[in-house]
């Protein structure tokens, strides 16, 4: 089966500070027809996100100045993106975690190593029920 394109124009943002999850994000998604945004923490994602209007942004929980958890509130907390979803990424698959995930406002939760059929699964579960 082909899938390419399958997500055509959908905006991916991937907010995470090891280029290593940001290029295997990207090398996952394009030829699915995504658009990727890459962020190395939540300072540098904020005008990003103002910018590019992503469809759903996934964003490390540990990042130095602004970590995960700080940054998905204060996505959440502006009217505009409040729908958008926002996905937790974490090599910690700890309830803990997901409850504080939660918290801040997170949709869901995916534990990294991520793998591509991991990813777009989300990116399907949480975009392709809007449109």
């Amino acid at each position: 089966m082909d899938n390419t394109g399958v997500l055509k124009g959908i905006k991916v943002m991937v907010i995470d500070d090891s280029n290593t999850i940001r290029k295997s994000a990207e090398i996952f998604l394009r030829p699915f027809g995504c658009e990727v945004i890459l962020a190395e923490d939540g300072f540098d994602a904020m005008p990003k996100i103002v910018e590019n209007q992503p469809d759903i942004i996934f964003v490390d929980i540990t990042m130095p100045r602004l970590d995960g958890y700080q940054a998905c509130k204060l996505i959440k907390n502006n009217p505009i993106y409040q729908s958008t979803p926002v996905i937790m990424l974490s090599s910690k698959d700890g309830l803990f975690d997901k409850a504080r995930g939660r918290m801040a406002g997170s949709n869901d939760y995916l534990t990294k190593p991520f793998t591509a059929e991991g990813l777009l699964s989300i990116i399907r579960n949480h975009t392709l029920q809007q449109n």
